[in-house]
């Protein structure tokens, strides 16, 4: 879906428009970086600038949101001796002496870096690829524990950086989790891994699938509105 180069302004709000071939009606997208007028391939131009237009009101509003979200997400200074989030728990980052040695466990986040003196980009990208490894295995035998539970079986467990969704089932059995979860408190991540096993057996949201869910997770609704509501803090 590619976005028209151009941007656009109307009453001090930018936006551009966005085609797709697949779309049959106007659309509208509001995120922290702006709208987006999101068209059918053959729609006139005049009519997604018409349809902003008609929307104004409402996309302020989402911007407004939008914007209080984005000053909401922690600023984070990598360095080591700072503190970072795990399962719920903020834990100081300390310089692991060997490869072997970098990790998570007991209270600190063992960073291993070749560099003797590491700036904050070389620290955070190694940090995210520690995180990505943890959260792989974190995910991976909670993925096991809960589908044993339920007598089902998946095929893979991938961590991945999403935009929009923090997990996922395919209809071949594939467990896909935003490893970003992992800085939520851990009753979070349970509830996120419940909810994609019991989607290999109701690959659906229907009754079936929330009554399985419940049986596993019975605080699942107050553990899914914590992560609509704070999800967007969850960065590094």
């Amino acid at each position: 879906m590619p976005a028209s180069g151009e941007l656009f302004t109307f009453e001090e709000v930018s936006y551009r428009l966005l085609r797709s071939p697949r779309r049959k009606r106007l659309g509208l997208v509001v995120t922290e970086r702006g709208a987006e007028v999101r068209i059918p391939q053959r729609c006139a131009e005049r009519h997604g600038h018409q349809f902003l237009r008609d929307n104004i009101q409402w996309v302020r509003e989402q911007l407004s949101r939008a914007a209080q979200r984005e000053s909401q997400v922690p600023d984070h200074h990598f360095s080591f001796g700072a503190h970072f989030p795990w399962l719920g728990d903020s834990l100081e980052l300390d310089r692991a002496a060997c490869a072997a040695d970098a990790g998570i466990r007991d209270g600190y986040i063992q960073l291993y870096s070749r560099s003797r003196a590491p700036d904050e980009v070389q620290i955070q990208a190694a940090l995210q690829k520690l995180y990505q490894r943890e959260a792989l295995a974190l995910l991976s035998g909670k993925s096991r524990y809960f589908a044993g539970l339920l007598g089902l079986e998946f095929a893979s467990v991938k961590v991945r950086r999403t935009r929009s969704k923090w997990g996922h089932c395919t209809i071949r059995g594939e467990l896909q989790y935003n490893w970003l979860v992992c800085l939520a408190p851990e009753p979070v991540v349970d509830y996120l891994v419940i909810h994609e096993v019991c989607h290999l057996r109701h690959h659906n949201h229907g009754r079936e699938f929330w009554a399985l869910v419940a049986s596993l997770c019975p605080d699942y609704k107050r553990l899914r509105r914590w992560l609509k509501e704070n999800g967007h803090r969850l960065r590094l």
